[in-house]
C-alpha cells in the first residue's frame, strides 16, 4: 500500500490530474453553478488557451530553459494577424506569415542562448520586448482588424462540436496533447530534448547538437505561442498588444503545477494541460467566493512557490547517474 502511495506521489502529472479534480468537486460544493454546462465550458476554452500558450513552455523547461517572450509573441501574433487580415489578405496566408515570423523569433532566442551560452531568461525578455516594441511602432498604439469567423467559431464559447456541447478548441487541445506524447516519447527529437536537458555534456558526446535543438524547441514555442494569440483574437473578438501579459506567470505555472522540473529533464506535456485546468478552476473558486484579485494572485503565488519548493528538494536527473 505504501509503495502504491509512494508512486502516485511521484506522478506529477497525476498529482495535477487530481488537483483538478479536487477543485472542480469543491467549487461544485461551494459555488451555485460552477458546475453549470456554461461554467464547465467557459473554463474549459480557458483552460486549452492556455494550455496551448504553454506547450512551448513546457518543451523550453524540459530541455532546461524558460521562455519568457511567450506573452509578447502572443500579443504579437494578435496584433498583426488582426491587421493583415484586416487589409484583405487571406487568412491561410496571414496564419503562415505570422507562425513563420513567431517561429523565426524563437529560433533566433534559442540560438542565441545555446550559441552564445547567455541565460535564455535574458535573451527571450530582451527580444520579446523588442518585438512588442515593434509592433507598437508598426501599429501606432492603434491596432485594428478581427478574426475570420471561422476562428470565433472554433473558440466560440456557445459553440460546440457535433454532439458535444464544448467548440472545437477543447477536442482540439486534447489530440494535440496526445501528439505532444507521442512526439516526446516516441520521437528522437523528443528523446534528444530529455537528454539534453538531463545531462548537456552526455548529450553532446551522444552527437546531440545543442545550438539546434535549442533553436527548434524556441521556435516551437514561439509558433504555439502565436497560436494561443491567434485563437485570443477569435475569443476576445478586438485585438491588443497587451493581450499575452497575463500568460507571462500563468504558462510558467501551469508547467510547474504539471511537473516538469524547472532545471531540466524531466516532466511532460500531459501535466501541463491538467496544471492550466488547476489554474482555470482555482482562479474560478476564489472569484467565485469573493476574493479580490490581489487576494487571488496572492494564494496562485503562494501554491506556485509552495510547489516549486517541494520538487526543488528532488535530485537533478544528471547527478543521479
Amino acid at each position: 500500500m505504501s509503495r502504491a502511495l509512494s508512486s502516485v506521489f511521484s506522478n506529477r502529472a497525476l498529482i495535477a490530474v487530481l488537483g483538478a479534480v479536487v477543485i472542480f468537486a469543491a467549487g461544485a460544493v461551494l459555488i451555485p453553478g460552477f458546475a453549470s454546462l456554461f461554467s464547465v465550458r467557459a473554463m474549459l476554452i480557458l483552460g486549452s488557451l492556455l494550455a496551448i500558450a504553454a506547450l512551448g513552455q513546457t518543451l523550453v523547461m524540459i530541455l532546461g530553459g524558460i521562455d519568457l517572450s511567450i506573452p509578447f509573441v502572443i500579443g504579437f501574433a494578435n496584433v498583426v494577424f488582426a491587421s493583415l487580415y484586416g487589409d484583405g489578405l487571406p487568412a491561410p496566408a496571414t496564419f503562415a506569415i505570422v507562425l513563420g515570423c513567431a517561429a523565426l523569433i524563437g529560433a533566433a532566442s534559442g540560438a542565441l542562448s545555446a550559441a552564445l551560452a547567455i541565460h535564455p531568461l535574458i535573451v527571450t525578455l530582451g527580444i520579446g520586448t523588442a518585438v512588442q516594441a515593434g509592433v507598437q511602432i508598426w501599429t501606432r498604439g492603434l491596432p485594428m482588424g478581427s478574426a475570420p469567423q471561422a476562428i470565433n467559431d472554433f473558440v466560440s464559447l456557445g459553440g460546440s462540436t457535433g454532439p458535444l456541447p464544448f467548440p472545437p478548441l477543447v477536442p482540439f487541445t486534447l489530440l494535440l496533447a496526445l501528439a505532444i506524447l507521442f512526439v516526446l516519447r516516441r520521437t528522437i527529437y523528443g528523446r534528444k530534448l530529455y537528454a539534453l536537458g538531463a545531462s548537456p555534456k552526455a548529450a553532446e558526446l551522444a552527437l546531440v547538437r545543442p545550438v539546434a535543438l535549442w533553436a527548434t524547441t524556441f521556435a516551437l514555442s514561439a509558433v504555439f505561442a502565436a497560436l494561443a494569440g491567434i485563437l485570443l483574437l477569435g475569443f476576445t473578438g478586438s485585438s491588443s498588444a497587451g493581450v499575452g501579459t497575463p500568460y507571462l506567470f500563468q504558462t510558467v505555472s501551469a508547467v510547474v503545477i504539471g511537473g516538469t522540473a524547472l532545471i531540466g529533464g524531466r516532466g511532460g506535456y500531459i501535466g501541463t494541460v491538467a496544471g492550466a485546468m488547476v489554474l482555470v478552476e482555482l482562479r474560478t473558486v476564489l472569484i467565485g467566493l469573493g476574493l479580490p484579485e490581489a487576494s487571488v494572485q496572492a494564494a496562485l503565488g503562494v501554491l506556485i512557490l509552495a510547489l516549486v519548493a517541494a520538487y526543488g528538494r528532488d535530485q537533478h536527473i544528471r547527478n543521479l547517474i
